[in-house]
């Protein structure tokens, strides 16, 4: 039912591919206009309108590397660095499985 279209982005004049599964996505989520930007466009977009933190220096609690978090470090509370969260997350969900 759906094909891929080609379209221009607004912002950088690039062409882009909208593919007949975005499309559908669209269409399940009664999105009715295509979309106006490029992949790259849309995320640099995003993170530009994301509302901006203060950011904390701390030290990671598992292997000792510098971090900054989005959160006042609270003395005798765990910090983990990106890496080092991201790990345990992983193995917190291997274990409930």
């Amino acid at each position: 039912m759906y094909q891929d279209e080609t379209l221009t982005c607004e912002d950088c004049g690039c062409e882009f591919v909208f593919t007949a599964g975005e499309q559908e996505f669209y269409a399940e989520k009664g999105l009715t206009n295509k979309p106006k930007r490029c992949p790259e466009c849309r995320k640099q977009r995003r993170q530009k309108n994301r509302r901006k933190r203060k950011m904390y220096d701390a030290v990671c609690s598992k292997c000792g590397a510098q971090t900054q978090v989005p959160f006042k470090p609270t003395p005798g509370k765990e910090v983990y660095c990106k890496d080092c969260f991201a790990q345990i997350n992983a193995e917190n969900a291997a274990t409930q499985e």
